[in-house]
């Protein structure tokens, strides 16, 4: 864990409260000067974790406002120092009256996430809780924050330390048998050793799938809609978003700017983005769409690519389109327009990748939504789903590759010293996800996508 600055010791305050107007708003102040300030704001002594009516005045004594004034002693508060709530009105005015009394008594404005940074580095909450109180404010449906809430918990911490117990046990076995090899046995060859590699697999295994789940439902995914004009790609992202999202005319080229839609399916937060029609054009607003389409679809997730299955049997996309996306990329080919035909709506049982759907009707859109989550790996979340970020699925992966390593050393070499370095670095990678190791530049990067006052 970091060290503490000088500038960790400092009395910070920050609304914490949304900026704007609204019944109530609370001032937060952390640090040794919480005490005094309390004091020199209300003209009493506060009695701890006691709500307090009072008048909150300046320094002639005079009232800026009247509201509940709650005191938490060290180290039983969020940050684990002294904290100072003010709960007052809600007018911008008053309260940056209010700020502006405590500071003129000893504090500093806070900077982003720093209440929440205090938390960690007095051991109130982990690094991984400390990302999960931002994931609960800006999650985008309610599995996200029931995620956001569980992991707030420590639930993924829980299932984090759970694996890095697991490789400390093996750790432990290893160096064992590297340290008294005359004992007469062979513990690298020994049966338990491989059960122990096991258990490790199997606790990675589940870590993989929990943090894959958690990032899904933090980020989301990026869908983008391609094709060539006039095949319903706008239709078909109104039909998605359940409104008139985007303008449909029989006029091909409508599309020329990129339109952003988000939708919710089972808990996956989708962003869809329409992109101008795909062809030859010598129109230099709709090069400059078609340009744009091929960004979207290089920072892509999924592509839907649109047809129109009026045109094209048997079903397969333009072959100049699919050379054109990015190495590795999924996607799947949407026949629309079945209205106009007698194809069935839904999968294609020849190839998974096609699905048959009418915009203008609605016909196999459910079945589109689901084929999404489905290509994604998603599954509706349960009691064990929690919240996770690009950071913890890129020290997972560090730590797998090393325990990889280590294990084909081991089993091709009986090389037990790297065995146990490669397994020194797993328990480093894991210890990076919830904090237990860390660096400066690792917290301020965190940390700083926080709001004030958090």
């Amino acid at each position: 864990m970091s060290v503490a600055s000088s500038q960790d010791s400092r009395t910070i305050v920050a609304r914490a409260t949304p900026p704007g107007r609204g019944g109530i708003a609370i001032v937060r102040v952390s640090g040794s000067l919480s005490r005094a300030i309390a004091t020199g704001l209300t003209g009493v002594e506060l009695e701890p974790r006691y709500a307090t009516l009072t008048h909150f005045r300046d320094e002639d004594g005079e009232a800026i406002d009247s509201g509940i004034a709650l005191f938490f002693p060290a180290p039983h508060s969020f940050t684990g120092e002294d904290v100072l709530e003010l709960q007052g009105h809600g007018g911008p005015v008053v309260c940056e009256l209010l700020i502006e009394r405590v500071l003129a008594l000893g504090a500093h404005l806070a900077e982003p996430g720093e209440f929440s940074r205090r938390a960690f580095l007095n051991d109130k909450i982990d690094l991984s809780q400390a990302e999960a109180i931002a994931d609960l404010i800006d999650s985008g449906s309610r599995a996200a924050a029931r995620a956001a809430q569980r992991s707030l918990d420590g639930r993924f911490s829980a299932v984090v330390m759970a694996l890095n117990r697991k490789v400390t046990e093996l750790r432990v076995f290893v160096e064992a048998a590297i340290d008294f090899p005359d004992e007469g046995i062979d513990f690298l060859q020994a049966p338990e050793l491989r059960g122990r590699l096991a258990d490790v697999e199997a606790e990675f295994t589940q870590l993989e799938r929990t943090v894959r789940q958690g990032r899904l439902l933090r980020d989301g995914i990026h869908v983008v809609l391609a094709g060539r004009p006039n095949v319903g790609k706008s239709s078909l992202l109104n039909a998605l978003v359940g409104y008139d999202a985007a303008i449909v005319t029989a006029i091909p080229g409508t599309t020329r700017d990129l339109v952003r839609e988000h939708i919710d399916i089972d808990g996956l937060p989708v962003h869809i983005v329409d992109t101008a029609g795909l062809r030859d054009s010598d129109a230099l607003v709709e090069q400059e769409g078609i340009r744009r389409a091929y960004q979207q679809l290089a920072a892509a997730d999924h592509a839907l690519i649109i047809v129109d299955a009026t045109e094209m049997h048997p079903p397969h996309a333009p072959e100049s389109i699919i050379a054109a996306l990015p190495d590795g990329l999924a996607f799947t080919i949407v026949r629309n327009k079945i209205d106009l035909t007698t194809e069935p709506a839904g999968s294609n049982a020849a190839d998974p990748r096609v699905i048959a759907v009418s915009a203008l009707t609605g016909s196999g859109i459910e079945a589109l939504r689901q084929h999404i989550k489905e290509q994604v790996g998603y599954e509706i979340g349960g009691e064990g789903t929690v919240t996770a970020r690009q950071r913890h699925v890129d020290r997972l992966r560090v730590a797998r590759e090393h325990f990889e390593r280590g294990r084909a050393q081991l089993l091709a070499h009986q090389a037990g010293e790297l065995m146990a370095e490669e397994l020194l670095q797993v328990q480093n990678a894991l210890a990076e996800i919830t904090g237990e190791f860390s660096s400066d530049d690792l917290l301020g990067e965190i940390f700083a996508s926080f709001c004030i006052g958090k």
